[in-house]
């Protein structure tokens, strides 16, 4: 069932984003060469403690960490490792949820470590890119294949890499994994018709070499999965979560100031 949230559940979920988005944004600053993984897995658990929310990655599916940190060609779901330090022209993509008074929030940012290739830059700003194609299609009246079209065209037909599609964005509240499943990749025209109250990720993970395979990764001392290029090349995630209002997108995650209270809209901004 996917449920409509109302002017205050958006307003709730804006707050517990605004939290996630000021972890990436001190992560901007920690992330550079020679830091351990297990500094940006306590920076980010001990910030949204610090901000009265809670990490709610920590027990989903019998997850440990508030984290999820992928390095290179980990696509995702990887592990915050203590020991692992990071090093120029590594792209490192880090994940978490943000759980503030029961209203969750979500984001992937993908940073580059460092003195960074000219291919690792263009990786990561096609990531980007095809990110915020999917959301600017992510109006009322619109449908679900029209955002997943605009991340895949712009991704395999106009920069010829790998656009992943064995995972995928979500419906988000009153869990981090809701209905519906919302694609990087799909048909103009296709799938659900898109409401204002819905409130969703969209996620398009990018694989440098072409290939849109990946394979698994099972890591035994912590019972848990996560997810690799078939082809073992550099990839790229980025991820928002955004509520769809009356007049279009409004990104609950975003580190742009434009995005800032006084953007948010009126029916959201009333709401007690």
């Amino acid at each position: 069932m996917i449920t409509l949230k109302s002017p205050r559940e958006i307003k709730m979920m804006w707050k517990s984003g605004q939290i996630l988005a000021g972890v990436h944004k001190g992560l901007h600053k920690l992330i550079k060469p020679g830091i351990d993984t297990w500094d940006i897995e306590e920076f980010a658990n001990h910030y949204i403690r610090d901000h009265g929310a809670f990490p709610s990655q920590i027990g989903f599916d019998g997850y440990k960490y508030a984290t999820c940190i992928s390095i290179n060609d980990e696509v995702a779901h990887g592990i915050p490792r203590k020991g692992l330090k990071l090093k120029d022209d590594d792209v490192v993509k880090v994940d978490m949820c943000v759980n503030y008074k029961g209203f969750e929030s979500d984001s992937c940012w993908c940073y580059g470590v460092g003195k960074c290739s000219k291919e690792v830059e263009h990786l990561m700003a096609v990531c980007h890119d095809a990110m915020y194609k999917g959301i600017e299609q992510a109006q009322p009246g619109n449908r679900l294949g029209d955002i997943g079209y605009a991340c895949q065209h712009y991704i395999e037909d106009v920069n010829h890499m790998g656009d992943v599609k064995e995972l995928i964005g979500h419906g988000i509240q009153p869990s981090i994994h809701e209905k519906p499943n919302v694609p990087a990749y799909g048909e103009k025209g296709q799938g659900l018709l898109i409401k204002p109250g819905m409130t969703f990720t969209i996620e398009p993970m990018v694989i440098l070499g072409g290939t849109w395979h990946i394979k698994e990764h099972y890591v035994k001392k912590d019972d848990w999965t996560y997810y690799m290029s078939a082809d073992g090349t550099k990839s790229a995630q980025y991820e928002a979560t955004l509520a769809i209002t009356k007049n279009g997108p409004w990104l609950l995650t975003s580190q742009d100031h434009k995005y800032d209270k006084k953007f948010m809209p009126d029916w959201v901004k009333d709401a007690d």
